[in-house]
């Protein structure tokens, strides 16, 4: 268990956080070891936990989609799940659980700034579906995936007709005589090839601010959009 305790020579991270972040304990530890070990590190790693969790996330995701919007039409729930399981929804999942400590990169790998790489962070949170499909079945899987996606799975009828968050905020303003949001870069994190930027969303007519991350400007501002929509649809 000791070799467990600690996943990189320059992290403090120790595996039981992990299982804590996630919710979920593990009955096999090396299954949560591969799922967060890139190629780099180690010729276990977690490429095949990766390729089964992209499958189980995808049927996950369409089986509550199904579940939910029971009237919604095929091409309808179709571009849903695609923004679900895409690339940048996996990483604010990423970011959001705070995993990249914990993920065992080989030396060249942490000089380049993979931790904060989107296409690392978004594989890592597919292999942590696949592990947990694998050491608890796919109920168990299911489970995490309706924890990790919260509100995304039923949060208003604009995101279940598939469009996406500025373009429905957009139009939530609009109906309501209001003026467009307002967005801008508050900050930038990490190296300038692997870079998160944090945007902020501000609708100063109903005094309403949100903040949003991505890997790349337009990705941050749709998860702030998509914040904000949040936001106003509560109110």
């Amino acid at each position: 268990m000791d070799r467990l305790n600690k996943f990189s020579d320059d992290s403090n991270a120790d595996w039981r956080d992990v299982q804590r972040l996630l919710a979920y304990t593990f009955h096999d530890d090396r299954l949560l070891l591969r799922a967060l070990t890139h190629r780099s590190f180690s010729s276990d790693h977690n490429e095949r936990l990766e390729f089964l969790g992209d499958a189980v996330l995808g049927l996950a995701v369409s089986t509550q989609l199904v579940q939910r919007w029971t009237d919604m039409p095929e091409g309808d729930l179709s571009r849903v799940r695609a923004n679900l399981v895409k690339q940048a929804s996996l990483v604010e999942i990423a970011n959001r659980l705070q995993l990249a400590p914990y993920l065992r990169l080989g030396s060249g790998e942490l000089r380049s700034g993979g931790r904060q790489r989107p296409s690392i962070l978004a594989d890592a949170v597919e292999a942590i579906i696949g592990a947990i499909y694998q050491d608890g079945g796919f109920e168990a899987a299911c489970q995490m995936v309706q924890d990790l996606y919260g509100d995304w799975l039923t949060n208003g009828k604009a995101e279940a007709m598939g469009k996406d968050s500025k373009t429905a905020l957009q139009e939530w303003l609009q109906g309501r005589k209001l003026p467009l949001p307002v967005y801008a870069v508050v900050a930038t994190h990490g190296l300038a090839h692997a870079q998160t930027f944090e945007v902020s969303c501000c609708v100063d007519k109903l005094d309403q601010h949100s903040h949003g991350t991505g890997a790349s400007r337009r990705e941050a501002e749709q998860d702030a959009a998509r914040a904000m929509l949040s936001q106003l649809q509560q109110a």
